[in-house]
């Protein structure tokens, strides 16, 4: 493999790997009856929509029919990708979600 092949296996895995992230996100505010973008903005105000959010909500399905996600889950794999701003956010409704 060619070092720019290489190259265009790693973007391409990232990217893959990426979305398999905002999708587990999604499906956990999906479980808990939240809202995924509601979340996304309280983490990240000044950015605009997520494209690859919107996209990944498309193949979330009902908490019915959704297998449960942990909160660690979740948490390890935001904190995984960086995102540790919507992973604070994620523990604050862990939090009250708890104390309630």
């Amino acid at each position: 493999m060619d070092k720019k092949a290489m190259e265009d296996y790693i973007i391409e895995k990232y990217q893959h790997d990426e979305k398999m992230m905002i999708l587990v996100f999604a499906q956990w505010c999906i479980n808990r009856d939240l809202d995924p973008m509601e979340l996304y903005h309280a983490a990240y105000p000044s950015q605009g929509k997520n494209k690859v959010l919107e996209e990944m909500m498309e193949l979330t399905v009902p908490k019915k029919d959704s297998e449960e996600i942990a909160d660690e889950t979740v948490l390890a794999v935001l904190q995984l990708f960086g995102n540790d701003s919507l992973a604070f956010v994620v523990q604050q409704i862990i939090d009250n979600q708890k104390n309630n």
